[in-house]
């Protein structure tokens, strides 16, 4: 068989695989955002227990790799709980956790990056501190915080292979179907590998030209 015949045999699987990979990714990362806001307002408190609680989660998920955290999840939680969690729902509940701790950082960053002159003219003008950091400080602070931000969505979507190992039939996991039915390695993993290529690269492109127009 060509590798013309076995690209256009193969295509129809890769394009399942990159769909649920790019859903895990889309998934994981709404969620992500709002663990990573919840815990960088926490990491940016007065209240040290608060603060605590931030650093706590932050550390752990940071200080243990991805593969370990999924494996945790799928079958450490569920024999743990004597409960039964899908492999899709683990693969976004390990992306979302993983992600969510590096963007509390980048929400921590970005906040403390605002100038201390904002909140301290609109608290001058009788404004509460939540509606203040509402409608003065996030504004601004997103503003910084998106090129960090995509690129945060392209490793989370790179992270998405590990997730093959629980089962979920993403990019990765796609391919390596395609392996045991032809046994040609070479030329799938080039297939799979110009596909993350293209879809990253998108992204990267997207995140400079956003960049550009956010300096403007």
């Amino acid at each position: 068989m060509d590798i013309i015949t076995l690209f256009k045999q193969s295509v129809p699987a890769l394009l399942s695989g990159l769909s649920v990979t790019l859903e895990v990714t889309a998934i994981a990362l709404v969620l992500a955002t709002i663990l990573g806001l919840a815990f960088g307002m926490l990491s940016i408190s007065t209240n040290k227990v608060l603060k605590l609680v931030a650093t706590i989660y932050v550390d752990i998920i940071r200080g243990t790799p991805l593969i370990v955290q999924a494996f945790f999840i799928y079958f450490g939680l569920p024999a743990a709980l004597n409960i039964k969690i899908p492999a899709f729902t683990a693969g976004v509940i390990c992306i979302s956790l993983n992600a969510g701790a590096y963007l509390v950082e980048i929400f921590r960053a970005g906040i403390m990056a605002v100038d201390k002159g904002q909140m301290e003219a609109a608290r001058s003008l009788g404004m509460p501190y939540g509606k203040t950091m509402k409608l003065v400080i996030l504004p601004q602070a997103i503003r910084k915080m998106v090129p960090a931000f995509i690129n945060q969505f392209i490793i989370s979507l790179k992270d998405t292979s590990l997730l093959s190992v629980i089962g979920i039939r993403e990019l990765t996991q796609s391919g390596e179907i395609i392996i045991a039915s032809n046994y040609r390695s070479f030329e799938t993993w080039s297939f799979v590998a110009v596909f993350y290529f293209i879809i990253i690269m998108a992204l990267t492109y997207a995140a400079k030209a956003m960049e550009r127009r956010l300096q403007i």
